[in-house]
């Protein structure tokens, strides 16, 4: 089967996944909070985005590219951290880590992942980024952070908008615990995604915290808490000057929208912003943050390091990112769409979609530098 005939957009690889992996995953992976109007606010603001094309330009190679914070990358987007992604594929995140060195991008491990730290280490070569969630004591954190630097990761992104866990119906609906708890709805929905459970008998792990799961007791837990949440902190700016002078290497604060918080993170030391909404899994009533991107910019100048993150489903929504100023693009559940359908070949297919798609649309345009974006667009 040729996937890219059978399979040639994120979308189809998301309805494979789903035929693929247990409900309970799936809604883990594809909801959002409230009535998910968050993920609709994000995907019409990037469908009004439009560039005016050009004519006669001859054969067009698109320069891909992308050097951030010091760093020179293949592409212009990486693999942004989703929690529990061994939980949707077994073995998920070595695979992605392993992707991500052979395509040059940028692979950013979940500190609420299956795999630890030192899981993932022999395969993220220099391209590994570590998530962290704010924890409940200082104390803590200060265990966490050499252990994340001994197992590779020079990037530390530090996820600042989940002060709390939100209500995301959907997985509740499904009876979604971690780990997965035995009763009859668990059982069944995993039995009907028979690759999904010979998979993860391969792999031989159960699919936990495993980073989060070393700092706590396994007592005491109700039905739906997870290891993250039990030891989950409320971050604040003290907690980010504290972590500025504990950790030694690049810095980036995720889940940044206001401008005058991206200008007060600028002054207190942080390498990267990355901007984003969490794709609408935390609180749906925000605005679509590709709108907040150009404001942000504007608030920061030219040289800060801006990320985006929040409804990216196509090569052409990582040109519109840039166009409206940033420097690079993330996406999460794509790749997890992709290593659900296909393993890692879905994974290595989902760069190829946003390659190809990117490569397209710049020919269109009759441009070969992504600089040339912002001049190109419709409301410019």
């Amino acid at each position: 089967m040729d996937i890219d005939l059978s399979h040639p957009s994120i979308e189809d690889l998301r309805q494979r996944a789903k035929k693929r992996i247990p409900k309970f995953a799936f809604e883990y992976l594809d909801s959002a909070t409230g009535r998910e109007m968050g993920l609709k606010v994000n995907r019409d603001a990037l469908d009004a985005i439009g560039f005016m094309p050009g004519i006669l330009r001859g054969h067009v190679t698109a320069a891909l590219e992308t050097t951030l914070m010091g760093d020179t990358y293949a592409a212009p987007f990486g693999i942004a951290p989703v929690g529990m992604s061994g939980l949707i594929w077994a073995g998920a995140e070595r695979k992605l880590a392993q992707a991500a060195v052979e395509h040059n991008i940028p692979f950013c491990l979940s500190s609420v992942a299956v795999a630890s730290p030192e899981d993932v280490a022999s395969s993220i070569g220099n391209n590994g980024w570590f998530q962290h969630y704010p924890v409940n004591s200082a104390e803590l954190r200060r265990k966490m952070l050499p252990r994340i630097k001994a197992a590779g990761f020079d990037k530390l992104i530090i996820t600042v908008d989940v002060p709390e866990e939100s209500r995301r119906e959907r997985q509740r609906r499904a009876n979604l615990t971690v780990p997965p708890k035995v009763d009859v709805q668990t059982v069944s929905s995993m039995a009907m995604r028979p690759a999904w459970c010979l998979a993860h008998l391969r792999e031989g792990i159960v699919p936990r915290m495993r980073f989060f799961d070393d700092y706590i007791s396994q007592r005491g837990r109700e039905s739906f808490t997870h290891a993250g949440a039990l030891i989950r902190g409320c971050p604040d700016w003290q907690y980010l000057r504290e972590l500025r002078q504990e950790w030694d290497g690049k810095l980036i604060v995720k889940g940044v929208q206001r401008p005058e918080d991206a200008k007060q993170l600028v002054e207190e030391g942080a390498d990267c912003l990355w901007i984003s909404n969490h794709s609408g899994r935390q609180f749906e009533a925000g605005p679509a943050v590709i709108d907040q991107l150009p404001k942000i910019r504007e608030a920061v100048g030219p040289d800060m390091p801006l990320i985006y993150d929040s409804g990216v489903a196509w090569g052409l929504d990582v040109m519109r990112a840039l166009a409206k100023g940033a420097d690079f693009v993330m996406l999460g559940r794509a790749f997890q769409y992709g290593v659900a359908a296909f393993g890692r070949k879905g994974i290595d297919h989902v760069i190829h979609i946003l390659r190809a798609d990117i490569q397209s649309n710049m020919s269109q345009l009759g441009i070969e530098d992504m600089d040339q974006l912002p001049d190109l667009l419709l409301d410019s």
